[in-house]
């Protein structure tokens, strides 16, 4: 199916394009090197795997993080606002006590009743600190919502459907966090992944300043996928990006006048692996294309086909649930 690309900003971030090649927070400190990226998709009753983490989603969910947070760490939250709730919550927490009850490190609670609210908090010793309330909420009755929850060195770092919305400074040790809960009214969204292979046109043609976003989840067996820039007229490939996760291989290249160049290899370290969410963001630089995975640079390819307003084509296919694209 061929379909227009909306002009949305990234879940994450939205780098200008006086600065794409340091992909950075809304705070404007560098992304630290990514840790664990846990994706989870809120319901009833049925099981999912979010990352390393497997849950049986049902709300309450408390359940154990599989591994200790740390600057990079990544959390995914996807689910559905039903038109009667009055409030839901995600707690990071300090164990999962309820008598006496866990401390709370990071309490993010959307409230709709009166006037609507998300309040964040720190419950130590069964006590509440002081509140930290953000009025201009992204969160509707009947509407979808993913959270992106990003830990730096100092505080937490919250998204809610590709837009910045607070900030929490640390109250209580990262080291202390050990056990995610999620309570209230939420339900599991409803939009399935994208058909593959799937065709898409671009809004406006790729050039200087332009970015595509990819975002999906790795296949547990995973062989593979392939994300590519398409000149339509010619159907010649400018971008060419190949994960293989069975060798641990990045492959780029291009595909011009029905052949292919030389393939490019290297990189620092292997970004996927089975099982994983991932947001690939690709860039347009006037010498090159820029790549960056969940928060962190990982690759430049230089142009080989040179007219990028040529280029109006995004392709994507392989072993992937493909979630979402976008472009601007």
């Amino acid at each position: 199916m061929t379909m227009a690309l909306s002009d949305l900003q990234s879940i994450v971030h939205n780098p200008p394009p006086s600065a794409p090649a340091s992909i950075r927070s809304v705070s404007g400190e560098p992304w630290p090197r990514l840790g664990s990226v846990l994706l989870l998709l809120l319901g009833q009753g049925d099981a999912a795997t979010c990352g390393s983490l497997s849950l049986a989603q049902i709300i309450p969910y408390v359940g154990t993080i599989p591994e200790r947070l740390e600057p990079g760490t990544l959390i995914v939250i996807r689910g559905h606002v039903p038109g009667d709730v009055d409030r839901f919550q995600v707690d990071f927490q300090c164990g999962s006590s309820v008598k006496p009850r866990a401390d709370v490190a990071f309490h993010f609670n959307p409230r709709f009743k009166r006037t609507n609210c998300i309040v964040c908090n720190t419950l130590k010793n069964e006590k509440w600190g002081w509140e930290e309330i953000t009025y201009d909420t992204p969160f509707k009755k009947e509407k979808s919502f993913e959270i992106v929850v990003m830990v730096l060195r100092d505080k937490f770092q919250v998204a809610v459907n590709g837009k910045h919305t607070l900030l929490y400074a640390h109250r209580i040790g990262l080291e202390r966090i050990d056990t995610l809960g999620i309570y209230g009214k939420v339900e599991k969204p409803g939009t399935p992944p994208l058909t593959l292979p799937f065709v898409a046109r671009l809004n406006s043609p790729m050039g200087p300043g332009r970015t595509v976003v990819v975002k999906g989840e790795v296949n547990t067996n995973a062989k593979g996928f392939n994300v590519d820039l398409v000149a339509g007229k010619s159907k010649d490939i400018a971008l060419h990006l190949n994960p293989r996760l069975n060798i641990k291989a990045f492959v780029r290249n291009s595909f011009l006048q029905e052949s292919w160049g030389e393939e490019e290899r290297s990189i620092t370290s292997f970004p996927f692996s089975p099982g994983m969410y991932f947001e690939m963001i690709v860039y347009c630089d006037v010498q090159e294309f820029k790549v960056a995975v969940n928060g962190m640079h990982s690759l430049e390819y230089k142009h080989r086909f040179k007219d990028l307003g040529s280029i109006d084509t995004l392709e994507v296919d392989g072993d992937i649930h493909l979630l979402d694209v976008r472009s601007w």
